[in-house]
């Protein structure tokens, strides 16, 4: 069995924001961003598909509060597996349909636990921002009713946010392995994975109320498959120096290049950040190549004509 090449794709890249996010929208933007990846898959790339879900799973948050007088809660890592399986839904019937007549592929998306480090010190301090933005006495009434912590966000009002944690270990991975080997076209680890830790005692899974990068996770997975190429896809089409004063497109980059940048602070926690740090985790632990690019990109980047290459060492 060929290679795998782990794609990692963005939630918002499932979203047109010029159009509302319904559900005929969302398959419509999906089936449009899984056609490069048909292509891909049609050349004889055997990929495996990630994504995230951020978009998503505030849809999701806020039809829950708006149903709070009659129906019960439902907790993030639930949220996260729902949008595994309505997101992973969408790709599938997208590659599937583009795929008609080109490639005799299966696709299947697995419903992924990620298991986390309770003690992982975002649990102490939770900075991921989820949901939607409330006037402070709506923000401050939620954290009191359901234990949420709160910021204030650059003047656009008041959003809940919750634990990141690094991922540890993949739950289903030995079940993706095996699908990848028998030639499968997988999704997996969606929104990065459904947060769980182990009971210390019986060993048990329980899920955690946080989100776990999803690039990361991805990282994981690739070098957890045996892949040696990451493609991560994000809203821009490179990556930039001095993005917000005089951008300056790089095509390539070093592992110790990268790691420079980001420890100069090019690459801010907010945005490029956890693509650099999910690129170098997965370089260090043997991956050959990541690629980081704009969706539409896609076939571009693959080919070396577009978005960033990032490697162990200078390549020629």
């Amino acid at each position: 069995m060929s290679d795998p090449l782990v794609i990692a794709m963005g939630g918002h890249s499932l979203l047109d924001p010029k159009l509302p996010p319904t559900v005929e929208h969302q398959f419509e933007v999906t089936a449009k961003a899984m056609r490069p990846v048909a292509e891909l898959v049609a050349r004889g790339e055997h990929v495996v598909l990630t994504h995230g879900n951020g978009p998503q799973v505030g849809f999701m948050q806020l039809r829950a509060e708006l149903a709070a007088g009659s129906v019960h809660r439902v907790p993030l890592d639930s949220l996260v597996a729902d949008t595994q399986g309505s997101l992973g839904y969408m790709i599938q019937r997208a590659l599937r349909h583009d795929l008609v007549g080109r490639a005799e592929i299966e696709v299947v998306s697995v419903v992924t636990e990620v298991i986390v480090d309770h003690d992982d010190a975002a649990f102490t301090e939770p900075t991921k921002p989820i949901g939607r933005f409330y006037p402070e006495a709506e923000a401050r009434a939620h954290a009191a009713e359901f234990g949420w912590k709160i910021v204030e966000d650059a003047g656009r009002g008041w959003r809940r946010v919750v634990p990141s944690p690094g991922p540890v270990e993949i739950v289903q991975l030995p079940t993706i392995q095996r699908l990848v080997d028998a030639g499968v076209t997988v999704v997996a680890c969606g929104g990065g994975g459904i947060p769980v830790e182990r009971d210390a005692e019986q060993g048990h899974l329980q899920g955690l109320e946080a989100v776990i990068d999803k690039d990361r996770t991805s990282a994981l997975l690739a070098n957890g498959l045996g892949a040696e190429r990451l493609v991560i896809t994000t809203g821009v089409d490179a990556v930039y120096l001095d993005f917000r004063t005089a951008p300056k497109r790089v095509a390539r980059l070093t592992a110790a290049e990268a790691a420079a940048h980001l420890a100069a602070g090019q690459f801010p926690a907010g945005s490029m950040g956890p693509k650099i740090e999910a690129a170098l985790w997965f370089l260090a632990r043997g991956g050959r190549q990541v690629i980081i690019c704009h969706p539409d990109d896609l076939l571009a980047a693959c080919e070396g004509r577009a978005g960033t290459l990032l490697t162990k060492e200078a390549t020629p």
